[in-house]
């Protein structure tokens, strides 16, 4: 997946596109990578397989596009 709809090529290591509110995951862009569809739990495991010494909680690292920290709800047994 090339690009994110609505979301400029990223600047960042790390880019979480606009919440989606129908489906668990969110659009993450890992730089040199792409994007990829990423679930709340596989989020921090994958960044940190990725870039090691990146800080979840810097601005300057990690740019989410809306509602930094929040993911869809989804709920076990859901499709």
């Amino acid at each position: 997946m090339e690009n994110a709809p609505n979301t400029p090529e990223p600047d960042f290591p790390v880019v979480v596109a606009p919440f989606e509110t129908d489906s668990r995951y969110r659009l993450v862009h890992l730089q040199g990578l792409g994007w990829e569809p990423l679930e709340r739990e596989e989020f921090e495991p994958r960044v940190r397989q990725v870039f090691p010494g990146l800080d979840l909680d810097d601005p300057e690292q990690v740019y989410w596009a809306d509602r930094p920290g929040e993911w869809p709800a989804w709920h076990p047994g859901e499709a």
